[in-house]
């Protein structure tokens, strides 16, 4: 797959769980936006697949709803050497957005 963006996202690792019904499976952000963000991980779930993130920054918990645009599998002992995981699409916040936009206006160099 081509990266069709026009500009780098910068890189972003935040400790973070992610679920179906209750965010129990471990994972890092490997880069973010407003809009979204990318989960390293060698368990990824299927496109449209709804699930619960809870991001745990230094500056608090952010737990939120996304969806899944497109994932790519990759064995678990490739995860160090490959981009593996999914990108997911933020559909709403339960907490901590605040936190977040401004994880994102520090990564894209915005005032807050």
């Amino acid at each position: 797959m081509s990266d069709k963006r026009w500009k780098k996202r910068p890189r972003k690792r935040i400790p973070l769980r992610y679920g179906i019904d209750a965010p129990n499976k471990i994972a890092f952000t490997d880069d973010l936006t407003g809009e979204g963000l990318f989960i390293r991980t060698a368990l990824a779930a299927n496109p449209g697949t709804r699930l619960m993130v809870e991001l745990n920054p230094p500056e608090g918990t952010i737990l939120l709803e996304a969806e899944v645009r497109w994932a790519k599998k990759i064995p678990p002992q490739m995860l160090h050497k490959l981009k593996g995981g999914m990108g997911v699409k933020i559909i709403v916040f339960r907490s901590g957005q605040d936190i977040y936009l401004n994880i994102c206006d520090t990564l894209y160099g915005r005032d807050t």
